[in-house]
Order: structure tokens, then C-alpha cells, then sequence
């Protein structure tokens, strides 16, 4: 289908690159660093100099840059809706163009690409940490983090299996999401003509058996956890203890030097 093709939110590619070897915890705060640091990038040329890093950061892991940029095919919506509010919207620095009442200033046009560059950027950094980390690695990474919280009552391990849970059955519900809508297709649905809102409308039937499998799935990973015993984190052992290495820290520091001089160059 369509709609669905280009999701890689959530999904893990297995590889062997010196992305995929890093611990799992440095990872998350290199990603959540470069979050932050995206949101400190003032000029184009911060943006154009974080696309290269992003870039030779997904040549080095070996994924393909195309899956990459897949990846934004279910936001090009939300992307191009921020670029329009924005150019149409946000007045100042000078009129660019008229077109009868309305009017596209210069200002207007560049925070509509800023907004559009850097919602971009954070998916496809979100994606690349998803794409080379698996489930269970990063439910350790965020429960490792988590763990110093546990002092005051936050549930650390718990909180993490439910983040991870979340992030393993999304490419599973797209799976099930295609294969109910060739289903439907089959017996005469249409999904793919129309404008946007009909194409919307058309959807609708698709939620009942949609919570219905998912309610199920819940359930049966419910059943499968308890028939195992499972409760929680109390006295669990793991086969693989996390430990960072020196090129961990040297990651972790390469990427705060790059936060430090983004807000004191403020490119």
C-alpha cells in the first residue's frame, strides 16, 4: 500500500558498523544532544552543516540513505503544512510577493523553511537511532537512565518496556493496517483516489478491525509474559551487560563540542 510504505519509525536494521556497535545509552544522549542542538541552529548554514553530519553519520552506519529519507514520506504533509502557515502567516523584513489581498514576506518565507529543515532533521535523527539499535537494547539503554530516578518512585523498568513495546508493534499494526486493506480492497474498498479528505473518510472503516488485532496482540503478549513468570525488573540478570567503550565517550563528546560551538557561533 501506498500510505504505508517509507515508515521506518520503529523498525531495526541488524548491521555491524561502528554505529550499530555503540552502547545503546550513549546513542539516546547523542540523539537527544542533537535534538537540542537543532534547536539552537540560527543560520542556513547550521542546517546545511548538521544535513552533512546526519549524512556521513548514515554512510558510516551502512543504511541505505534512501530508507532515510523514506522515512519522511508519511510527514511530508505535516512538513509542507508548517512551510505554508509559515510563508502565508508570519509577516515581516519586507514584502516578496502579492497576490491580491494576500501577501509573502521575506521573513514568512524564511522561517517556513527553517520550521520545514528542522522537523526534517529531527525525524530523520530519531529514525537513524531506532534503525541501528534493537528492541532490546534500547529498553536496557532506558532503563539504565531511568535507574537513578527508581530513588524517587519512578518506575524505570516499567516505563521502558512500555516505550519499547510501543516502538516494536508499530511496523507489526502497519503490517496488519496492509494486509486489512487488501482485504478490503479485494471486496471493492477504493484507498487511493479521491482528495485528501475522502482519501481520509476512507480510512475510517479500517480502526474497528484495527483496535480489534491490536486488542488481541495486547493480549497475547500479556499471556505469553505471565506464563513466563514475568515481573518486571525485580532480580533480572542480562545476558549482555552495557559498557561504554572510549570511542562511546568520544562520540558523546564530538557531539556536545558540536551543541557548545552551535551556541556560542550561533550559526
Amino acid at each position: 500500500m501506498s500510505l504505508l510504505k517509507g515508515i521506518t519509525i520503529g523498525q531495526y536494521l541488524p548491521g555491524d558498523s561502528y554505529i550499530h556497535n555503540l552502547d545503546p545509552r550513549i546513542k539516546i544522549l547523542v540523539t537527544i544532544l542533537l535534538i537540542v542542538t537543532l534547536f539552537f541552529v540560527q543560520t542556513f548554514y547550521g542546517y546545511i552543516l548538521m544535513l552533512i553530519l546526519l549524512f556521513v553519520t548514515v554512510k558510516i552506519s551502512g543504511i541505505p540513505i534512501k530508507t532515510i529519507i523514506r522515512g519522511l514520506k508519511p510527514l511530508w504533509f505535516l512538513i509542507a503544512f508548517t512551510l505554508f502557515l509559515h510563508v502565508f502567516f508570519t509577516k515581516g523584513n519586507g514584502v516578496l510577493i502579492t497576490l491580491g489581498p494576500i501577501t509573502i514576506e521575506r521573513f514568512g518565507v524564511r522561517q517556513g523553511v527553517f520550521m520545514a529543515s528542522r522537523l526534517a532533521l529531527l525525524v530523520m535523527n530519531t529514525s537513524l537511532l531506532t534503525l541501528t539499535t534493537s528492541p532490546i537494547a534500547l529498553t536496557d539503554a532506558i532503563e539504565a537512565l531511568l535507574s537513578p530516578f527508581k530513588r524517587i518512585g519512578v518506575p524505570a523498568h516499567e516505563l521502558a518496556m512500555m516505550m519499547t513495546i510501543a516502538l516494536r508493534f508499530i511496523p507489526t499494526l502497519l503490517e496488519e493496517t496492509d494486509k486489512i486493506m487488501k482485504a478490503q480492497m479485494a471486496r471493492g474498498a477504493d484507498f487511493e483516489s479521491g482528495n485528501l479528505f475522502q482519501r481520509a473518510k476512507s480510512l475510517i472503516p479500517l480502526l474497528v478491525p484495527l483496535f480489534v488485532s491490536a486488542f488481541r496482540r495486547a493480549d497475547e503478549l500479556a499471556m505469553a509474559m505471565e506464563s513466563r513468570c514475568y515481573r518486571g525488573g525485580e532480580g533480572r540478570t542480562r545476558m549482555k551487560i552495557l559498557k561504554a567503550t572510549i570511542k562511546d565517550y568520544y562520540s558523546l563528546a564530538g557531539v556536545t563540542l558540536l551543541l557548545i560551538a552551535v551556541i556560542f557561533t550561533g550559526i
